[in-house]
């Protein structure tokens, strides 16, 4: 167990407001106080009327964030498992852990008194359930300690955090941080280099998401278009898909895995034609069989929005007998997606054929949608090429976890 860091160590000693908030870079130490500061707090109000809550993106980011951790140091005796009705004991405390991206995860506390709140990933939220919070927070002793990783300086709990609430905040950069292995420090400066990220997950800062979303690929392409690809260094292949309709095309990608955690996009096929269902599952028998040719193609992941369509698919490769398996997208969040590619062109470890037209254009073109000013949205108005992006996308997601070691790390 480390002890506390100077910037911390302030903080334990500052958070008598009812608002007790850190922001800023991603492992820069801003968590690691809180699994002290929350037995504290519920031990604090042990036998006073309201509810103990944990709010969190998702019911699971909370159990990574926070449960498990709390569970290293103080042992599942202490710390118990999240129950059918989402509570769990913290040091004989009943605690509701609920998700706060969805007004509707968060409803039975409609009308509850809330004496603590703790709250993880606050940027990630829905802003209703944050203004439902405001009012449930209604005791003379009820307190509120949360984290973030900073967005744009338009997002609505910036514009809180401005306000004249009874707030104590503190800002982080990941050089607070004096536990981390500078070698680590360092690989990390520069996966973000060059993007939006680095201001907001190193440098701690409030900016806006402007202009060309991978511009270190914009800028030096040379680091990251090859030729002369080696299948000896693809271990396996994967497949996404995207679905046409309206203004978008049916896209497939195929995105190799190297033995040395790298992402490689082999091939791709894009039509900007609509499509008979026959035409596109002939297609798509065609490039699978293509890819086959040169790499062991294992999984195909499709647009889940297009079940129809993804069971012809299946039909057309088993009738075809491709050998493949073929399921829905994980649909992880697209900004979650940017930044995974992000940090692997950061890294060194992202690269892509040549002969992959499409795919780079789409790369080079991809915008910040600058009409909105609260929120990072990737522009999709049809003027840029969103499909490739998301075949590319899919292909690999799955893998994050296992490419970028620490994801899911706030």
């Amino acid at each position: 167990m480390q002890p506390g860091s100077s910037k911390q160590l302030e903080f334990w000693r500052e958070c008598n407001r009812r608002w007790n908030v850190k922001t800023g870079a991603t492992r820069s130490g801003k968590t690691y106080m809180d699994y002290f500061l929350i037995p504290r707090r519920l031990l604090a109000g042990a036998g006073k009327e309201g509810l103990n809550v944990i709010l969190g993106n998702t019911r699971e980011t909370i159990r990574r964030n926070v449960i498990l951790p709390m569970v290293s140091i103080y042992g599942s005796g202490r710390i118990g498992n999240i129950r059918t009705d989402n509570s769990c004991t913290m040091f004989g405390q009943q605690v509701f852990i609920l998700g706060a991206d969805n007004e509707a995860h968060v409803n039975r506390l409609r009308g509850a008194s809330i004496k603590y709140c703790y709250g993880d990933e606050i940027t990630t939220w829905n802003q209703g359930v944050f203004d439902m919070l405001k009012s449930r927070l209604d005791k003379p002793y009820s307190v509120f300690d949360g984290t973030c990783n900073p967005e744009g300086p338009q997002h609505w709990f910036k514009t809180f955090l401005d306000s004249d609430a009874d707030i104590y905040q503190q800002a982080y950069c990941i050089d607070d941080n004096p536990y981390l292995d500078p070698a680590f420090v360092e690989n990390l400066k520069r996966e973000y280099s060059g993007t939006v990220l680095y201001d907001r997950y190193i440098r701690g800062l409030w900016v806006a998401a402007e202009g060309a979303i991978y511009k270190p690929f914009c800028d030096h392409p040379e680091r990251f278009v090859i030729s002369g690809l080696s299948d000896q260094t693809i271990n396996k292949a994967i497949i996404g898909v995207d679905f046409g309709g309206g203004t978008s095309a049916h896209a497939f990608c195929c995105t190799g895995l190297t033995n040395r955690g790298s992402v490689v996009i082999l091939d791709e096929y894009r039509e900007k034609k609509a499509l008979e269902p026959t035409k596109l599952e002939t297609d798509f028998v065609d490039f699978v069989r293509r890819c086959q040719m040169r790499w062991l193609v294992t999984d195909v992941w499709c647009d889940s929005a297009e079940q129809t369509l993804i069971n012809g698919l299946r039909s057309a490769a088993a009738r075809e007998r491709l050998g493949v398996n073929i399921g829905n997208a994980m649909k992880r969040a697209i900004n979650d997606r940017i930044r995974a590619t992000c940090l692997l062109m950061g890294a060194g470890r992202f690269f892509i054929n040549a002969d992959c037209a499409e795919t780079i254009d789409a790369l080079k073109s991809a915008l910040w949608d600058s009409r909105h000013n609260t929120e990072d949205v990737r522009l999709d108005d049809g003027t840029t090429n969103i499909d490739s992006l998301d075949a590319m996308e899919y292909s690999f997601e799955r893998e994050i976890p296992t490419l970028i070691d620490g994801w899911g790390q706030k």
